[in-house]
């Protein structure tokens, strides 16, 4: 009696979570806990048993709900397991249900399914769900150790599946940050603390940025996905984010894989252990703000615009910025670093050996070549011919430039002192060419102009790039718009 008054005031009327709830969906009955029927918060199930919807009841005391008991049943399946199994049910049925009862997980993950099965561009292999971590003590000092989750001392396994993340809103650790003052996103408004920010992954592991921190998870086949290493908590929201994870048992220890994690000019750099944890390497400061972090072999890279690069060596356990023209693309291919700048240069750093190659405490970075109308380079790739046994790789690059220009210039390993070669010239462009692709068979590049994209086959004698018949054009097309329903 005291209940049913609650609820009819409006007062919600909560149970225990692991009350169970008996329902009676469209004639057909089902029993569940009251904790699986509201995990989703702002849901038709929590408003129903919150007192804000009021409710109908059959014969048996069983809240009776007016919808399809077929379709029910995998939303239920859903709801207990975060797992979805539609087989029997027609997909739009299940998307019109899901939305109808608020349950957003299950409707982003089905309106993801019709997406790509109107998709012309392929399907996805693999979609899996990584629960987010403990949200992490604030750094204090350098140096400072932090492992993975522990469950009886070992590092906590993550669950292979094909689910999407539960909603949990305020609700777990992460949750209790909202709380707390995060500082502000570079555009001024305060920054979601639970939000995955940026991912990447190289080898078997992947690093996550979430505003504050990241984490490292490493895939193990017998086990799966395992976190290993959590970052202290930053002062500052993580705007790049860069790892490598070398071969195990490389000839560098523990800075065989490393993760570091930029904001404005300043650039953490963590050692990662395979088996878990990880030690701080240091702090680093670029001067302006880094607008590129990556690293070539186990050398981190920073660069900016201004024409500012920062190189960490993982040998020396020195950190080197040199000044160079202002940088407008860059890309890397072994131990082969390239930077375009504004005025058409193209300078050359090789990583591998610049420690054993500094003057004046710089880095040795040496002009590798100029564009012959001197436009900006504006996009840039390296391919590397296969080494044969009677000489080394072939060095091709193909770059695009501020006035819609794409060219290729090769350079082979026994004229390495007299520098590469204009290739061939491609006019095809009018405005600035944005991304340039070169591989064994294809020269792709895009220009401002709607994403125009040209493609052409590479015709190759004996492994090394040919004129003859020379490069064919293969496709043409514009990307009229590429929109983004999400930021991160």
């Amino acid at each position: 009696m005291a209940a049913a008054a609650t609820a009819a005031e409006g007062v919600p009327s909560r149970g225990p979570p692991g009350e169970v709830i008996r329902l009676n969906v469209g004639g057909k009955r089902f029993s569940t806990s009251r904790q699986t029927l509201t995990w989703i918060p702002d849901s038709f199930f929590s408003s129903l048993l919150s007192g804000r919807i009021s409710t109908l009841k059959d014969e048996t005391g069983a809240i009776f709900i007016d919808r399809d008991p077929t379709v029910f049943a995998p939303i239920l399946n859903f709801l207990r397991t975060k797992e979805l199994d539609p087989r029997g049910v027609h997909g739009s049925s299940l998307l019109h249900e899901a939305q109808f009862y608020g349950l957003t997980p299950l409707v982003r993950r089905l309106q993801l399914r019709e997406e790509l099965d109107r998709s012309s561009c392929g399907n996805v292999l693999f979609n899996g769900y990584l629960p987010p971590p403990v949200f992490p003590v604030k750094r204090r000092n350098r140096h400072s150790l932090v492992g993975p989750q522990q469950l009886g001392g070992r590092p906590a396994p993550v669950r292979r599946s094909n689910t999407m993340p539960p909603n949990l809103g305020n609700a777990g650790l992460l949750g209790r940050t909202l709380d707390e003052k995060t500082p502000p996103s570079p555009s001024g408004q305060p920054e979601e603390p639970g939000m995955v920010r940026l991912v990447c992954g190289h080898h078997n592991w992947i690093a996550v940025a979430y505003t504050q921190f990241l984490v490292c998870y490493r895939l193990k086949e017998a086990s799966g996905w395992q976190l290993v290493f959590s970052s202290p908590r930053l002062d500052w929201p993580i705007e790049r984010l860069a790892l490598t994870a070398r071969v195990h048992g490389g000839a560098l220890g523990e800075h065989d894989k490393m993760v570091a994690a930029a904001t404005g000019s300043e650039i953490l750099l963590w050692a990662l252990q395979a088996e878990g944890g990880g030690s701080e390497i240091g702090v680093f400061h670029l001067g302006v703000p880094v607008e590129a972090l990556f690293f070539v072999g186990n050398q981190l890279i920073a660069t900016s615009h201004t024409g500012r690069i920062g190189v960490w060596n993982a040998v020396t356990k020195h950190w080197q910025v040199q000044e160079v023209q202002p940088i407008t693309s860059y890309d890397a291919a072994g131990s082969f670093l390239l930077l375009g700048c504004n005025d058409g240069s193209i300078y050359y750093v090789d990583v591998q050996k610049f420690p054993l190659r500094m003057k004046d405490n710089d880095l040795l970075v040496s002009e590798l070549y100029r564009d012959p109308a001197e436009d900006g380079v504006t996009a840039l790739s390296v391919y590397l011919t296969p080494k044969t046994s009677d000489s080394g790789n072939w060095i091709e690059i193909a770059y695009g430039t501020s006035s819609g220009g794409v060219r290729v210039i090769v350079q082979h390993p026994e004229t390495v002192g007299s520098g590469p070669q204009l290739f061939q010239t491609f006019t095809v462009h009018r405005s600035p060419v944005t991304k340039i692709m070169l591989s064994e068979k294809h020269l792709i590049s895009v220009c401002a102009d709607n994403n125009h994209v040209r493609t052409w086959s590479v015709t190759r004698f004996r492994g090394m790039i040919s004129t003859q018949p020379g490069s064919t054009p293969l496709a043409s097309f514009k990307i009229l718009a590429l929109e983004s329903a999400d930021g991160h």
